[in-house]
């Protein structure tokens, strides 16, 4: 996935430069950082304050809890995991720092990634390291298009979402469709795909607009969709403005379905629309783990660790990141990071809550794993 602000290319290329200044101490490699001779230091990199905190703390705890799990059973080469937590807060300076952060304590590898527009200059400072990041939800197209070595990606990518979004209005018989994103690399991205989708299957996008991600009120483009009379109405950014959005197109009596992309998968798109309004919301995502098979016991377990908190759409993956970079140590035999970069490459049938890794040419996953969740009774189902 993902964020905020309005970052141009230019600006991720300039930050990206930046941080391949500040790393260059570390571009000959890492042997593999360890805290101390018992420990293996593993960095996550998440927002865990801002817009996205729920998510990024979500994602964290399911990071928390596989650590522990493995450290119980015995770690890893005979140490301990130990995470070292930096903040991106989704924004792509602040995501260069905290991955300078990271690479400067001398991090074996990173699990996390939420937002594209944070994970894209972040990934440039691991990769000139040689520190293998392996992404959990971040899923723009433009990620594993840099053709980073060290790059993972677990999550389907964009245009897949963007397919199963478009195969889902055309099933419903949607054809006008109104595609709205908030100029962040991912939400950009998963809308310039959508159209595409929308389009190759025969719909026609009647509108194609860009929203200030930090505004509260959307009247004038409620008034102009209301009055295109759209048979679905897409959004790609996030749960803050889509929660709005959506309170404002209930209100305002648009036509037709409101769908918004994973960016918005979060019980707080539901609290700030209020649960009438949130009533029938479409989501394109990989469904949370209360909806996968065989995952009852995660969600037990997160429940008991975290209060009765159910596990957000990030959580199993973030779960399988980390599992997924213990099971590459072992099989490398070595925390050195080209060692771990090919047994990561390497990994075949790994089998993760919901699905199994294996890596394409792109590091990315063989196979997509986005559905249409739907809100009914204020609470999410499986739609498709």
């Amino acid at each position: 996935m993902f964020h905020l602000k309005k970052y141009s290319m230019i600006t991720i290329g300039m930050l990206l430069i930046l941080s391949l200044f500040l790393s260059a101490c570390s571009s000959e490699g890492s042997s593999g950082g360890t805290g101390s001779s018992e420990e293996i230091l593993v960095g996550v990199l998440l927002p865990v304050t801002g817009n996205n905190a729920t998510d990024g703390k979500d994602m964290l705890n399911a990071m928390q809890m596989a650590a522990e799990k493995i450290n119980n059973d015995g770690g890893v080469l005979g140490k301990k995991l130990k995470l070292e937590v930096a903040d991106d807060a989704c924004d792509p300076q602040m995501a260069t720092t905290a991955a300078n952060k990271l690479v400067s304590m001398k991090v074996t590898a990173v699990v996390g990634g939420y937002c594209s527009g944070s994970t894209l200059p972040a990934s440039g400072v691991f990769n000139n390291a040689k520190i293998p990041m392996i992404v959990a939800a971040a899923n723009s197209s433009e990620l594993p298009a840099q053709g980073y070595e060290n790059l993972f990606l677990i999550n389907g990518l964009v245009p897949d979402q963007a397919q199963t979004g478009a195969d889902y209005f055309n099933d419903k018989g949607a054809k006008n469709i109104v595609i709205i994103h908030d100029n962040s690399a991912y939400a950009k991205n998963l809308a310039d795909f959508a159209k595409k989708s929308v389009e190759g299957n025969g719909g026609k996008v009647i509108g194609f607009e860009a929203i200030n991600p930090e505004e509260k009120d959307f009247a004038s483009l409620m008034t102009k969709l209301k009055s295109l009379n759209p048979d679905g109405t897409y959004f790609t950014g996030y749960y803050a403005a889509g929660g709005l959005m959506l309170k404002q197109f209930k209100e305002k009596g648009v036509s037709g379905f409101f769908m918004v992309g994973d960016g918005s998968y979060s019980p707080d798109i539901i609290d700030i629309a209020g649960a009438i309004n949130a009533d029938g919301l479409l989501v394109t995502a990989t469904p949370t783990a209360n909806f996968i098979p065989g995952a009852d016991e995660f969600v037990k377990d997160y429940k008991s660790k975290y209060n009765d908190l159910t596990p957000g759409p990030f959580s199993a993956l973030s779960y399988n990141g980390m599992n997924l970079l213990a099971d590459a140590l072992k099989r490398a035999n070595s925390t050195n990071s080209e060692d771990l970069r090919k047994a990561l490459k390497e990994t075949k049938g790994f089998e993760g809550i919901g699905q199994v890794i294996e890596f394409n040419d792109q590091n990315s996953l063989n196979q997509s794993n986005f559905h249409v969740m739907k809100v009914v009774d204020g609470d999410f189902t499986l739609e498709k």
